[in-house]
């Protein structure tokens, strides 16, 4: 296995690579090539491990999208998010149930049901991936991602419910509606709880490899520790990501700088190898349903419509009918712009895949779990055929609808105003730490120039080009340190290779330079 494995994980990095270089969606190229290469001779079998995937690909690819979210953001945009990633999913699993249920004969109503809940949350990686591309609106942005983060745990839970039911446990609807809450309000505390916890930890160690470390063990042990006890550990991972995210400043800046380069290359490895294995997955689905499979394409395809008619029959009405005792004064409605383009990001994922999969073979009286191949299939044809039609039409549907973010003057104008207050900060602390002493004078000047080379940068970006292409004092600073960090990185790499310094010596030297380079990148 380890060869089919490791041909999985290099071919869905090429593709990436390509899908970057191409400016064509990621997700949507790694789909297209796996289900291509699904037929193909010689292709190795590869069967979606559903424990593999909601234990060791989920938590990290939460996580990561947790702590690079905005707890302030995410809690002035709670309404919709809330509405999205409970209501939305709840009336998807029952319009999608309700109309498997209807169409494929034979499938009993709580089958039919398990996959509504299973197609139910909206993956939002490839929606985000395209709207960061084309430059959404930053709410839009946080209304996707948030929906993301958290509609996997009502989704999960629903679905819980609904095996439970159809392989004969016995639930009633108000037991069913008690674990669901249970199951929620229990994966809130402990990931809570276990971000708390990590943060008071971090702040003992004052080690940042230490605290990166650490931090990698975090979506892990919060997903099993709350699946064990029956909680949901979507809503631990999240959690425990916003929170430390937002408790980010008190880490070791070490720990930050590896996090966010870890962060970025696990998520970038993650999100290729899931969605390739989603179109890698079309001869076994295929396989499970034998001659009925263009009878079940078909429902499948009708799914798709029922799926998407919900999502719009949602969006829609809840925002627009909200009732009038509960607007504020100064409620601003939302354009119908933008909530076209959230009520078309509905395209699904690994996760869903991953729920059907993992699908009991039996009830618990033995007998053969009803409908099972039939969802599995179904699942799958309801989550390629949003992946391809969304992805295929959401960039067309942003362009025309002129739906673009207009936040990037006045966040360059605030930051300009932070950077001249934090400025005068420093300059204030440096001047009462200044001892006068005639020896460190030189120091304290380069501090300070320091200082207002940073505040007049910030300025400059919002002054556009300067007129003849000329360049501004700062953009001439940084090409002239980059080039000087060139120049010195040589005279190392010689010293080096002449054995002239240790290998240690010239990478802890390399490090500092590096870190120098990146801010000047940044800036």
């Amino acid at each position: 296995m380890e060869l089919p494995l490791v041909a999985l994980l290099a071919g869905s990095f090429a593709v990436t690579v390509l899908a970057r270089r191409t400016g064509v969606s990621a997700p949507l190229l790694l789909v297209v090539v796996g289900l291509a290469l699904s037929f193909v001779p010689g292709v190795p079998d590869y069967a979606l491990d559903p424990e593999l995937i909601l234990t060791l690909v989920l938590p990290p690819l939460l996580y990561s999208a947790a702590l690079d979210s905005s707890y302030l953001r995410l809690r002035a945009n709670l309404r919709p998010i809330g509405l999205l990633a409970l209501g939305a999913v709840l009336l998807t699993t029952v319009a999608v149930g309700l109309a498997a249920w209807w169409l494929v004969p034979g499938l009993p109503l709580a089958s039919a049901l398990v996959l509504g809940a299973v197609v139910a949350p909206p993956d939002a990686v490839a929606a985000t991936a395209v709207g960061r591309r084309l430059g959404l609106p930053r709410r839009v942005m946080t209304i996707l991602g948030g929906e993301s983060l958290v509609n996997d745990a009502t989704a999960l839970t629903a679905y819980r419910v609904a095996v439970a039911v159809a392989a004969g446990a016995g639930y009633g609807i108000a037991q069913g509606l008690g674990v669901f809450v249970l199951a929620a309000a229990g994966g809130a505390a402990i990931g809570w709880a276990l971000g708390w916890l990590v943060d008071r930890i971090r702040r003992l160690l004052h080690d940042g490899v230490l605290e990166s470390a650490m931090g990698l063990l975090v979506p892990f042990v919060g997903f099993v520790v709350a699946e064990e006890v029956h909680a949901s550990g979507v809503l631990a991972v999240v959690l425990a990501g916003l929170y430390l995210g937002h408790r980010s400043p008190a880490a070791d800046p070490v720990a930050r700088l590896q996090d966010r380069a870890v962060w970025q290359a696990a998520d970038t490895v993650l999100e290729a190898t899931v969605f390739a294995l989603i179109g890698l997955q079309l001869r076994a689905v295929v396989e499970g349903v034998g001659p009925s499979v263009w009878g079940m394409t078909a429902v499948g395809l009708v799914l798709v419509l029922v799926a998407l008619v919900a999502r719009v029959a949602f969006v829609f009405p809840t925002t627009y009918l909200r009732p009038l005792a509960r607007r504020r004064a100064d409620w601003e409605s939302p354009s119908w712009r933008h909530l076209a383009v959230v009520s078309w990001a509905g395209m699904r994922g690994v996760v869903s895949l991953a729920a059907a999969a993992g699908i009991p073979l039996t009830t618990l009286d033995g007998d053969p779990f009803p409908g099972r191949a039939e969802v599995v299939y179904l699942a799958f044809v309801v989550t390629v055929g949003t992946l391809l039609l969304h992805g295929l039409t959401l960039p067309a549907l942003i362009r025309r609808l002129g739906v673009r973010g207009t936040e990037s003057s006045a966040d360059a104008l605030a930051e300009a105003q932070a950077q001249t207050d934090a400025g005068t900060a420093a300059v204030a602390r440096l001047e009462a730490l200044d001892d006068g002493d005639p020896l460190h004078a030189q120091t304290v000047t380069e501090l300070r120039s320091r200082i207002e080379a940073r505040t007049n940068a910030a300025w400059e970006r919002l002054g556009g080009p300067i007129a003849g292409g000329g360049e501004t004092p700062s953009a001439v600073y940084r090409r002239l340190r980059r080039a000087m960090l060139e120049a010195e990185r040589e005279v190392f790499v010689r010293y080096r290779d002449q054995r002239r310094i240790d290998d240690e010596v010239f990478r802890r030297v390399q490090h500092e330079m590096d870190l120098e380079e990146v801010t000047l990148l940044r800036e």
